[in-house]
């Protein structure tokens, strides 16, 4: 059985944090953080289900209790969160590292750069237009 300190160590270094910006998610020191990471303290149960959400797997996982990470498959959209989403995205491919949102990045472009940009803006349109043809159905 995994440890609880085990698998948020192993999760905050998977999403790229610091114990700084973790301690920050959950409101509370980092030194008190790093003692939940250490074994020293565990977490409670509100700290657990922050956790959770913010790594996105179930307590259980976190717990130890599985080795599966992902949330029950039988939830229904109605919990799906596709800005919550789209957020994990922007952090996995760590898009706010790589200046995606600097303007003076997006001006320095070349012509096939621009061009390269239309065809993923073309691609992501197309997608977006056969997911609403597929709702109609």
């Amino acid at each position: 059985m995994v440890d609880i300190s085990e698998r948020l160590k192993s999760l905050r270094k998977e999403h790229k944090l610091s114990q700084k910006q973790v301690s920050e998610i959950l409101g509370i020191s980092e030194s008190g953080y790093g003692y939940y990471e250490q074994g020293r303290n565990e977490p409670s149960i509100e700290m657990i289900k922050k956790l959770a959400d913010r790594y996105d797997v179930t307590t259980d996982y976190l717990l130890g209790l599985s080795n599966s990470p992902d949330k029950d498959a039988s939830s229904t959209n109605e919990d799906f969160d596709s800005l919550k989403e789209i957020n994990k995205l922007l952090v996995k491919y760590d898009i706010d590292d790589m200046a995606f949102f600097d303007i003076e990045k997006w001006k320095s472009m070349t012509p096939e750069q621009i061009r390269e940009l239309e065809s993923y803006f073309q691609y992501l349109v197309q997608k977006s237009k056969e997911l609403e043809e597929e709702k109609k159905k």
